[in-house]
């Protein structure tokens, strides 16, 4: 007896939901690579960002479905506000996402000491206000929440390199807020069950940085005196020394974090120290140009090798009142939990960051 045929509709496997996620600080480096990250992965994202009489969304423009008129596709943007908690509330009932990265914040160190107060709102009780919001909505069971800590934590270090184990001694209200909102997701943790977890991110960099940050502000100056468009810039200590990554390296963390069975805290970077002084120096080198110091503190200065023009100055005015001199990161966990490591190096990223502000400033000088 011959075989009936089946109909495919009937034979077909069910379509797979999509996961989905909340980025706060989406239009920010971090969640512009994230969201990036996240699509590809075939997520649903919600972001949310503040509102602003202009737009504020440049990072992300590209990953509408229509760019020309911001038409959404699988990326949906909504208002909100960390020191919202109604509003938090409200979209994380609508949404009921599957995953919640919390990378917005006020990011400035140097400008936490002005705006202190706000600092402290945002980037602390910002964090609690999610997780209560989370637990309003009665999301403990499903929802794993990912926080953006950083190595301002460990300001004047108490061992070199620092890890997950290395006591805390912030040195500016951006790091003091940070280490509460790091309590508040083990203390959420702990209590409740949520899938919690800390990214310890040391510094990363990338194109998309903002300008104001001193790497970003190194690259743009640089692109413009090798295209004549400007003599010379200013920065602060240059002897401050960072451990750099980039950005589209530490977005895969963490993502890796909220994949794991159990939540934990990871530290992520690189391992590698530069001071700021070698990134002038590696940022002249990408066009070709040496730099010779000479002079001490705020009288140093940085001159073009062979010309004797100087390139580079001292400004007191970019000192912090309570500086952070050495941060080195140790991610041995991360790299044995995760898997996880760096594809980026130091002199890549400078790269990168070069390329992409040369190109923005002969397309646009007045950037």
């Amino acid at each position: 007896m011959a075989n009936k045929s089946v109909s495919s509709d009937n034979n077909s496997c069910p379509a797979v939901k999509s996961k989905v996620a909340v980025i706060t600080g989406i239009s920010g480096q971090d969640g512009s690579y994230l969201a990036e990250f996240l699509l590809d992965k075939g997520y649903e994202i919600h972001g949310i960002i503040r509102r602003s009489s202009s737009f504020n969304t440049g990072r992300i423009t590209h990953l509408y479905d229509d760019p020309k008129i911001h038409q959404e596709g699988r990326m949906k943007l909504h208002y909100g506000d960390l020191t919202d908690t109604s509003c938090l509330m409200r979209l994380i009932n609508e949404i009921q996402p599957d995953e919640i990265y919390n990378l917005g914040a006020q990011s400035h160190v140097k400008v936490s000491f002005e705006i202190a107060e706000y600092t402290a709102d945002v980037d602390g009780m910002g964090v609690l206000r999610v997780f209560e919001a989370i637990r309003a909505c009665k999301l403990t069971q499903k929802v794993r929440f990912y926080q953006a800590s950083s190595s301002e934590l460990y300001g004047k270090v108490r061992e070199i390199p620092q890890n997950e184990d290395t006591p805390f001694y912030p040195r500016s209200p951006y790091g003091i807020a940070k280490q509460f909102a790091f309590w508040t997701v083990i203390n959420n943790r702990e209590a409740y069950g949520i899938h919690a977890s800390n990214g310890i991110l040391f510094n990363h960099e990338s194109p998309r940085r903002g300008e104001t940050f001193v790497t970003r502000k190194i690259t743009r100056a640089v692109a413009k005196i090798h295209l004549g468009l400007m003599e010379s810039f200013s920065l602060g200590n240059l002897n401050a020394k960072r451990d750099w990554g980039h950005a589209k390296d530490y977005v895969e963390a963490m993502w890796l974090m909220l994949q794991k069975d159990n939540s934990d805290d990871y530290v992520i970077a690189t391992g590698e120290v530069h001071s700021v002084r070698e990134f002038v120096e590696a940022a002249f080198k990408f066009v070709g140009k040496s730099i010779e110091w000479s002079g001490e503190g705020a009288d140093e200065v940085g001159k073009e090798k062979g010309t004797g023009i100087i390139r580079v100055n001292v400004n007191p005015k970019y000192y912090r009142p309570t500086e952070v001199e050495y941060l080195q990161g140790d991610s041995t966990k991360a790299r044995r939990e995760l898997n996880w490591k760096p594809k980026f190096d130091f002199e890549g990223l400078v790269e990168d960051m070069m390329k992409s502000d040369l190109e923005l400033m002969r397309t646009n000088p007045a950037a």
